[in-house]
């Protein structure tokens, strides 16, 4: 039987400020390069390596807010699988970002959650197991 591997190439966000989203991320994730753009309809970049980017749109309409509401229908956070979330989350505190959620340290996982500029939320998770059934413990 064939196995399926599936990730997520891309993420496309439009924000207030392209270059304060580009500085988040690659505050977040140094090796990730503008991998193209262009000024279309909107100024737009694809930002990331070569597995993956988050495709950053510049708004039309300006100071808009992301209104985050687990209660209403709409995307609440990405998460990222990274390796180390501490040098992470240190880079993203030093350089001004506020941590949106508390850290939560489990057994096999360590998880931080931290907001862009416009309140985006990111998800950052280390996993601290390679067994698919620890990873995916959802109990302490």
């Amino acid at each position: 039987m064939k196995t399926t591997s599936v990730y997520l190439e891309h993420a496309n966000i439009t924000v207030n400020d392209l270059q304060e989203a580009i500085k988040f991320f690659q505050t977040a994730f140094p090796h990730f390069k503008i991998r193209g753009g262009g000024n279309d309809l909107r100024e737009w970049v694809h930002l990331g390596d070569d597995t993956t980017y988050i495709a950053i749109n510049q708004a039309t309409q300006s100071d808009l807010k992301v209104e985050k509401n687990y209660d209403k229908i709409g995307i609440n956070h990405l998460g990222f699988v990274v390796d180390n979330v501490e040098k992470i989350a240190t880079n993203l505190l030093k350089n001004g970002y506020l941590r949106d959620y508390p850290k939560q340290v489990e057994q096999f996982r360590i998880r931080d959650y931290f907001a862009d500029a416009d309140g985006n939320q990111f998800e950052f998770i280390e996993y601290l197991s390679e067994v698919a059934s620890e990873k995916n413990k959802y109990t302490h």
